[in-house]
């Protein structure tokens, strides 16, 4: 395989959600309601959070999107920037929360190995 995740992929979008109708409309459902612009959140913190989401899961598509959709709801670079590292930070920090379990796991394994 020359490679693995491109924009070219965009080509399979009808082929997925055709293959899979009820989950596909039910993913989309949940989209569109998420990035609706009548919500109590304005839609520009909408797409802030969206790109935070996506730089965690990073998913590449989401990103771009969600990068795309925050400028068009006004969003500055340094919002974005300010984004980046926020995602960062908890991204970090749920590593360092998994490390407090890993700690506990080690002890109970430690334990049954006496």
């Amino acid at each position: 395989m020359s490679e693995y995740q491109t924009p070219k992929d965009r080509a399979y979008t009808d082929s997925l959600l055709k293959s899979a109708p009820k989950e596909a409309a039910a993913f989309m459902n949940l989209k569109h309601t998420a990035e609706r612009k009548d919500g109590v959140i304005p839609i520009k913190y909408r797409e802030l959070m969206s790109v935070a989401v996506a730089l965690t899961t990073q998913c590449a598509y989401c990103i771009e999107s969600h990068i795309n959709n925050a400028v068009a709801a006004g969003a500055t670079r340094e919002e974005i920037a300010e984004t980046v590292f926020i995602a960062a930070a908890l991204r970090a920090g749920g590593a360092v929360g998994n490390g407090l379990m890993a700690m506990r796991l080690f002890d109970e394994a430690s334990r049954e190995t006496i």
